[in-house]
């Protein structure tokens, strides 16, 4: 097996310090999602669908208490399962799968290993490629740290055998991914680990890591009220309900941000929508033309325009590829009008798509 073909992307949730983490198998395309945040739904989603991959499993190393977990958004919008320790019995409904030490998580042709790393709470787990070239550690070996051991079932004592026995026993050479990190690093290794760890490294022994763990005086993380119900429902909000649907069309949010719409949607729906073109003069009657009924408005005059758009219908904005009518989405979102979308791929995707243009 070719171990070197993984598809790996980090990414990081600032209002939590939040690390999540995308593996996917490069021939299959199955992928997993470790540890993904409520909030960030819509970005995580965009990644996969651009990157065209199949979300198998969201994996969240432990039950958190300083955001939601995205687990649930993510089932509900691409049918993936979620996996969560099975030590923590029947605090956690909602999850399909309920992992243990021992356990394999497969994706395609790769694949994760369950290591039971306890602790920081009773079901924190670390999961570890196939080749050991990766350790996802959560809340357990933090960069030069370790996870708080005050609440939620933690134990200093078991976290110190758990990351001797379960994470330093990895090869030296195993890069070890974090759930969070303060501090704008990315990853470590066990041997870093192993000399440069304040807590645990070194010549620390359990009474000295014991002893720093007891006496950290961290005040209690701001969400834990909200994360962790919230998280014991795998992220499923108490109604049920996703907040902050776009329902008036099929908008989707590209992994930069961006909202787009596709040209079919727009040609099928053309009266329900004001479009804006935000070309120059010159462009609006060139080869490829114009959609029937859109207002030119150059993106260098948008933002003294914007008071003659109408305010009864959302706002579908166009230029040649889509590239300035993204932009030109921001300034309309930033002056209030929240119902805007962009034209995927412009004007060159609507006539690739043979779909009605004027000169």
């Amino acid at each position: 097996m070719d171990y070197s073909a993984l598809i790996f992307r980090q990414l990081f949730d600032s209002s939590s310090s939040t690390y999540t983490y995308l593996l996917a198998d490069p021939q299959s395309r199955e992928a997993v999602l470790i540890d993904p945040v409520f909030e960030q739904h819509d970005r995580d989603r965009a990644l996969i669908e651009e990157l065209g991959l199949t979300l198998l499993y969201t994996l969240d190393t432990h039950c958190h208490a300083d955001h939601v977990t995205g687990a649930w958004r993510l089932q509900q919008s691409l049918g993936s399962k979620i996996a969560i320790s099975g030590r923590y019995g029947d605090m956690i409904e909602g999850a399909d799968r309920r992992l243990d030490h021992g356990d394999t998580v497969q994706f395609g042709g790769r694949s994760l290993s369950v290591r039971a790393t306890p602790g920081h709470t009773d079901g924190c787990i670390t999961y570890v490629l196939d080749d050991q070239s990766m350790a996802f550690t959560g809340d357990c070996v933090l960069i030069r740290g370790a996870g708080r051991c005050d609440f939620q079932q933690g134990n200093a004592s078991v976290m110190y055998h758990s990351i001797k026995e379960q994470i330093f026993t990895l090869p030296d050479t195993c890069t070890i991914y974090p759930g969070h990190d303060y501090s704008g690093r990315t990853a470590s290794t066990v041997t870093e680990e192993k000399q440069y760890n304040s807590r645990i490294g070194g010549q620390a022994t359990e009474k000295d890591f014991v002893g720093y763990m007891d006496n950290l005086g961290l005040p209690h993380p701001k969400k834990i009220d909200v994360a962790i119900p919230g998280n014991c429902r795998c992220g499923r909000p108490e109604d049920g309900q996703i907040p902050g649907v776009i329902d008036w069309a099929p908008v989707r949010q590209t992994y930069g941000g961006l909202r787009e719409i596709d040209p079919q949607w727009v040609a099928e729906h053309l009266s329900e929508v004001t479009v804006i073109d935000v070309r120059e003069a010159d462009e609006f009657n060139n080869r490829l033309g114009h959609i029937a009924g859109a207002q030119l408005m150059p993106l260098g005059t948008l933002r003294d325009a914007i008071a003659q758009i109408p305010q009864d219908k959302p706002v579908v904005s166009v230029c040649q590829s889509g590239s300035r009518s993204g932009q030109a989405t921001v300034i309309l979102r930033k002056a209030g009008l929240e119902q805007t979308a962009n034209l995927r791929g412009g004007m060159l995707e609507w006539n690739h798509a043979g779909l009605p243009v004027e000169r």
